[in-house]
């Protein structure tokens, strides 16, 4: 990493979908990856653990030279925002459900959520709500094991299909009109989900939200641009199970290094 290096870092490789659109808002940006796959998935790991694990990988990725942190995790969020952007003084998106968005789109005043058990029990979760959705319906759906089975499997895999069946014909039968993507793998899964919905319902992603908050940031304290458009990929796991994921996500082959923060 370089001095002039976003460091963006998830459980897993659903943050790849953030730091798609990061790097098609800032195409010249350096980026470093961190998937902390050893510990995948997160969504079912104690807050506290969530707390210090995410501040101990963020000081690291301080110390390597970042330039700026995007946690491209909801679980991550919910347990650890706070906590991190009190440990530095770099610029910190933090990745989060888009109810606020949600709530001003909706018509029939019913929202649905997918995401991890953890995000949806966290109180940054509950204070969302309160804040922006008081008024409407919301309907959290806990989706455990589906961000794994992404990974493992596949997003067309058989594995994917049967937990999609679950999680989401709930809320189409409550006529939820916009339906929030709560965890960043579910960007990958997108077309399924909206095969599970009615027509016109509205699938909410917020990767292009962080995108536009992250350059904000690095403009407002002169940080925008330096780099070559270069990325590094690393994880706490095994490279060559994670290469494999990458290429199955991305359609191409990426280097991986091993990492423990």
């Amino acid at each position: 990493m370089t001095a002039r290096t976003i460091a963006v870092f998830d459980s897993g490789l659903g943050g790849l979908t953030v730091l798609r659109a990061l790097r098609a808002r800032l195409p010249h940006e350096d980026y470093s990856y961190f998937a902390d796959t050893r510990f995948l998935p997160y969504g079912d790991k104690p807050e506290a653990f969530l707390r210090e694990r995410s501040v101990r990988i963020a000081e690291a990725l301080v110390r390597r030279g970042a330039k700026a942190l995007v946690i491209a995790c909801n679980t991550a969020t919910a347990a650890a925002a706070e906590a991190i952007r009190a440990a530095t003084t770099l610029p910190v998106v933090a990745l989060e459900p888009g109810v606020k968005p949600a709530a001003a789109l909706s018509r029939s005043g019913v929202v649905g959520v997918l995401a991890t058990t953890r995000t949806l029990a966290s109180e940054r979760f509950q204070r969302l709500c309160s804040s922006h959705a008081s008024h409407l319906r919301v309907l959290p759906q806990a989706c455990p094991g589906l961000a794994d089975a992404i990974e493992m499997h596949g997003a067309e895999s058989v594995e994917v299909e049967a937990l999609l069946d679950r999680f989401v014909p709930p809320l189409a039968a409550a006529d939820a009109d916009v339906v929030v993507l709560g965890c960043t793998h579910y960007p990958w899964v997108a077309a399924a989900i909206a095969r599970r919905l009615p027509a016109g319902v509205e699938l909410l992603d917020t990767g292009e939200a962080v995108a536009r908050q992250l350059e904000r940031l690095l403009a407002g304290q002169g940080l925008v641009g330096g780099g070559a458009g270069h990325l590094k990929l690393m994880t706490s796991g095994a490279p060559l199970q994670v290469e494999a994921t990458v290429e199955r996500l991305l359609g191409r082959k990426i280097p991986v290094e091993h990492w423990e923060p």
